[in-house]
């Protein structure tokens, strides 16, 4: 069937919408189909080795690492919920119901928006080990982690039903062909044949406040953890304060650089831009981020080693 076919023209009943995908030139398709199985198989091993490893030893239950495993949770789930998707455009027609549209759009905005709570949670988590490693253990006691946990999902619950309620409201009568690989928010704002003032202000006051609080927010404890570290007179304590932030200002500079560029830049963004800059932060992130904070980190060999010793001995 035909684009033109498909389209809907002026008829506000869209029941289905069809996901162009990632890109629409047929020699593409094959090679992209198997590079993004790749990237999902590997995001998906990654983090769930990850969760593993972090629920069998015990030495990795610290804060540090239930954000860590939190962080490879929400990773895990919002690339499953995107990429599985994403993969269909490259073998068939991609259609995709309204219903699922919008399930699809919540549980993006819920992961997305948790994901960036978690990485500020992190470089807290991490001003408190280096500025005030006598305290911390009080400062991110059990229970002071849960309640960040907590308030990370709430809020993530919270603004995902505001986009996602806002969206509902909205008539399509412009076409149902959405030109991306996911129903994403500006994708989808652009096939509504009614006003979307409110929905580009709720985009504007939710990711404008997710993108700045959390900067902020990061920007000042690395400001405080590097000042800290400049007065460690011993090689090898800066060199270990450094290690254990290095993989998260990496992990941080992806996701919020990613995030910026596609929903703060200009409406004048073309689609191909559009589409590069969410993969950054919907796909290869997730994939990233478990190798980002294991290369280098002894800790998590230690425990891979631990694991596959015990497992041989199974």
């Amino acid at each position: 069937m035909t684009r033109e076919r498909m389209a809907l023209g002026n008829d506000s009943s869209v029941k289905e919408f069809i996901l162009l995908g990632l890109t629409q030139q047929p020699e593409l398709q094959l090679p992209l189909f198997f590079l993004f199985l790749g990237i999902y198989v590997c995001s998906v091993v990654g983090n769930l080795g990850l969760l593993v490893l972090i629920v069998l030893n015990p030495h990795l239950h610290t804060p540090m690492y239930y954000f860590l495993f939190n962080l490879s949770f929400v990773d895990f789930c919002y690339s499953t919920v995107i990429t599985p998707k994403m993969l269909v455009s490259f073998v068939k027609q991609n259609i995709i119901s309204h219903a699922e549209c919008m399930t699809q759009l919540f549980f993006f905005c819920f992961f997305v928006i948790n994901e960036c709570y978690i990485l500020t949670a992190m470089a807290y988590d991490r001003y408190a080990a280096i500025c005030k490693p006598l305290l911390y253990q009080v400062t991110m006691s059990h229970q002071v982690c849960l309640l960040m946990t907590v308030g990370v999902y709430v809020l993530g619950f919270v603004e995902a039903i505001a986009h996602t309620g806002s969206m509902v409201h909205l008539t399509f009568c412009d076409g149902n062909i959405i030109d991306h690989y996911m129903c994403e928010i500006n994708a989808l704002l652009k096939l509504s044949c009614t006003s979307t003032s409110i929905n580009e202000l709720v985009v504007f006051i939710v990711v404008g406040f997710n993108v700045t609080m959390p900067t902020l927010t990061i920007f000042i404890s690395y400001t405080l953890i590097l000042s800290n570290i400049h007065s460690i007179h011993s090689t090898e304590g800066r060199s270990k304060a450094f290690s254990t932030c290095g993989s998260h200002i990496i992990a941080v500079s992806l996701f919020f650089g990613a995030a910026a560029f596609m929903y703060l830049n200009p409406s004048s963004a073309s689609e191909d831009e559009d589409k590069v800059s969410t993969i950054f932060y919907t796909i290869m992130g997730p994939m990233l981020n478990p190798f980002i904070y294991s290369i280098r980190n002894k800790d998590v060999h230690i425990a891979l080693r631990k694991t596959l010793k015990k497992s041989m001995f199974i």
